[in-house]
């Protein structure tokens, strides 16, 4: 295998996106196609920061599978400390399409949406900051960068500018996997050595581009190839993405640029088991296994990577 052969790019798409993510690896294991071994580097966004972390933790697809599939533990009936309630999300989404929809090119959308996040700051506690970081570190398999390439997206909330972080990037995992999941309004920015981030599914929900240079480029798109009419309020989908800022686009210039580019996408069985609220985590076990069963389907077309 030469170098930089094959990227793996992995999407935003909640907790259901995150489980159908790893559904497909542990598929595609199955047949003969394990991602964990073969790709060189892994890009993650959102929730695909995580599942990033999963597939570069030495862990067997197999066992990530079997991981997910584990019923969530029931909340305790008194917590030790307040925790701060979920925030509505369709007045968030609301905003998000509204800002979408008024940006002509990419930097625009992450400017305003960056604009976005500094200014809801205001209405989150520092706990919540606390909350969520501690979140990532119990879900991250460990909280050590692997060995292996891996990058995280997110984006200055203070320039609006791209920001990926890596190994040698001087950032703990935990802080740049909280980063890639600080979505505008629905959470606060989160700072890393005085700077705020948000994340970096505002600039791309896939950020596909980023794999420039691969031969082989592989893009699990939980969000992408969605057709019909709009989800109820609350949900990702909706989101108008300038030129160039959308998955169809950055294949395409990837393919100009000379790299074979395989996209998978939930079919239709993945996309029942995803429902229409991605957040909610009663999606992972249903989404890990129809995940699976697509994943073993899918394994065909990648034997030649």
């Amino acid at each position: 295998m030469t170098q930089k052969n094959l990227a793996l790019v992995l999407g935003g798409g909640g907790a259901a996106g995150n489980a159908w993510m790893i559904g497909i690896v542990a598929g595609l294991a199955e047949a003969g196609v394990d991602l964990t071994e073969t790709a060189d580097l892994v890009i993650g966004t959102s929730a695909g920061a995580n599942a990033a972390a999963q597939v570069l933790s030495g862990i067997s697809p197999a066992e990530l599978l079997a991981a997910t599939l584990v019923p969530p533990p029931a909340q305790p009936a008194v917590q030790s400390r307040p925790v701060s309630p979920p925030r509505p999300m369709e007045a968030v989404f609301e905003r998000m399409r509204t800002i979408s929809a008024a940006a002509t090119t990419r930097a625009e959308l992450q400017r305003a949406m960056a604009a976005y996040g500094l200014e809801s700051d205001a209405s989150f506690g520092p706990e919540v900051a606390e909350q969520r970081r501690a979140l990532v570190a119990r879900r991250l398999p460990s909280l050590d960068w692997p060995d292996r390439p891996m990058l995280i997206v997110a984006v200055n909330a203070e320039t609006g500018e791209l920001a990926t972080f890596d190994r040698e990037s001087g950032v703990a995992l935990v802080d740049a996997a909280a980063a890639a999941i600080s979505l505008p309004g629905a959470g606060p920015t989160h700072r890393i050595n005085g700077t705020r981030y948000i994340s970096g599914g505002v600039r791309s929900v896939d950020n596909a581009d980023l794999a420039s240079g691969y031969r082989n480029v592989i893009v699990l798109s939980p969000f992408s190839g969605r057709t019909g009419p709009l989800p109820p309020g609350g949900q990702f989908e909706g989101l108008r993405r300038p030129p160039g800022a959308d998955l169809a686009s950055e294949v395409e210039g990837l393919r100009l640029a000379g790299s074979r580019v395989e996209v998978i996408t939930p079919d239709p069985n993945s996309r029942t088991a995803m429902g229409v609220n991605q957040m909610d985590l009663a999606t992972r076990i249903p989404s890990a296994r129809a995940g699976y069963e697509q994943g073993k389907q899918e394994a065909t077309r990648l034997t030649n990577l």
